[in-house]
């Protein structure tokens, strides 16, 4: 579970990234669900743009993500940040105490 501070700090790190992952009309597929898994295996933080053509809300879609060991960030929008913790990552973010 993130602090306060620590997704204040993620949120400054997301400001700059361009959305890596694009959710269409069906939703949230396999497919999606793995590219973001082994997204956040390498690179820890990343932006997901919800489509105007989908057929879910984005609160929605950023719900199903509360069930899994990737934290959700911030929901602006029809964009949504993650994170997830990764020993693989080429740069690792440092987390503020």
């Amino acid at each position: 579970m993130l602090t306060s501070k620590q997704k204040s700090y993620l949120k400054k790190l997301a400001h700059n990234l361009t959305p890596t992952c694009q959710i269409g009309k069906d939703g949230l597929t396999e497919n999606i669900i793995t590219d973001i898994y082994n997204y956040l295996n390498k690179h820890e933080l990343m932006k997901v743009s919800v489509l105007q053509n989908c057929i879910y809300e984005t609160e929605e879609i950023a719900e199903n993500f509360k069930d899994t060991d990737i934290e959700l960030v911030q929901v602006i929008g029809r964009t949504i940040v993650l994170y997830q913790k990764s020993k693989n990552a080429k740069y690792p973010i440092v987390l503020p105490k």
